[in-house]
């Protein structure tokens, strides 16, 4: 047997899904030479290179073989979606047997089958990626009940649009098979509106990189546990190498600091002051925002501390960093709950 240690160079396995109509093929087609098995038609409208519609699961069996037989085709090999492939891998498995329906095979032997070929598809993309390109995978949610077995009560929780029964679960085999699962969705805040009635704005694309209760991800990359929904956040983890890709990003504090000091013009705008003193950057808050602050005496370390008490973003994030949406939904929007929360803070 030959040892080998260190970190492995190695291409990508991510799974991505969310619900539909939230741009996960247009995620996709950001990545390295992306070329496209179209399960769904969902590319028609996309400018990307694309195989044949596949019409059956064999036929996408076939051209995950071509890839392997000529990986100069592309650097990324795209299966969008995983939920009408498994769609295909049902209706082969049941011409192929002469049934109607998988569960005409009695005692859950049809989903076995439809498990053991779905894992054979794998296998081959196992060799997409030994023959040195990326595979994405895509997939649509789908809101389940899920209940712990130790607990009391259910709730609601994000899983894979797939198979999920207890022995034969292409759910957890996707997962599983992956080294990055990413959930997308769009983020929502509650607030109460003058009539003390919930009110939901935002709707911000994000993604989630690390397991939640109510969702799963995973990432092996030290990625945050969320991020705009935008592959440029994860394009670092294929141009690198595992080891590479865990550094943190280029534009880190100590670097910001040498532009400022390098740029004569950021020392030369003067700072606003608040009534205690606290300075800071007018551009740095939203206007509507700022004319609040100074009409109120509240300084940004103060929102800090209330936003954190909410759990809304860590105490240490600056305001210029929270979304725009928040800014005008919820502290300008709901601004007498925020000042009412500032003062009992104090």
């Amino acid at each position: 047997m030959q040892i080998t240690s260190g970190v492995l160079s190695t291409p990508l396995k991510v799974v991505v899904y969310g619900p539909e109509g939230i741009g996960k093929s247009t995620f996709a087609a950001q990545a390295p030479g992306p070329l496209f098995i179209d399960t769904e038609g969902s590319t028609s409208r996309m400018d990307v290179r694309r195989l044949p519609a596949p019409t059956s699961f064999t036929m996408i069996q076939e051209e995950i073989r071509y890839v392997i037989a000529d990986p100069t085709v592309c650097q990324t090999l795209v299966l969008d979606t995983a939920d009408w492939a498994e769609r295909l891998c049902r209706d082969g498995v049941c011409a192929k047997n002469r049934k109607a329906g998988l569960e005409d095979f009695g005692y859950g032997k049809g989903y076995s089958y439809v498990f053991e070929d779905f894992g054979r598809m794998l296998n081959l993309l196992d060799q997409v990626t030994d023959r040195g390109i990326n595979v994405i995978i895509t997939a649509h949610a789908a809101m389940r009940k899920f209940e712990q077995p130790d607990e009391s009560g259910a709730y609601d929780r994000w899983e894979l649009k797939l198979i999920n029964a207890q022995k034969c679960s292409i759910a957890n085999m996707l997962k599983e098979w992956a080294d990055m699962v990413l959930f997308a969705n769009y983020e929502t805040f509650v607030i109460k509106n003058e009539d003390k009635k919930n009110k939901v704005s935002g709707g911000k694309r994000v993604m989630y990189t690390t397991h939640h209760p109510c969702w799963d991800a995973k990432n092996r990359f030290g990625l945050p546990e969320k991020l705009p929904f935008d592959f440029s956040h994860i394009a670092h983890c294929f141009n690198a190498t595992p080891s590479a890709a865990m550094a943190p990003p280029v534009s880190t504090p100590p670097v910001e600091t040498e532009v400022k000091k390098e740029n004569p013009t950021t020392a030369s705008v003067p700072p606003s002051k608040t009534m205690n003193g606290n300075s800071r950057s007018e551009d740095d808050i939203p206007s509507a925002l700022r004319q609040l602050m100074e009409q109120n005496n509240v300084t940004e370390a103060q929102i800090q501390k209330a936003v954190a008490s909410r759990g809304y973003y860590p105490e240490t994030t600056p305001i210029k960093n929270y979304d725009s949406d928040f800014v005008s939904g919820v502290l300008v929007g709901a601004w007498p709950q925020v000042y009412q929360l500032i003062k009992e803070n104090n």
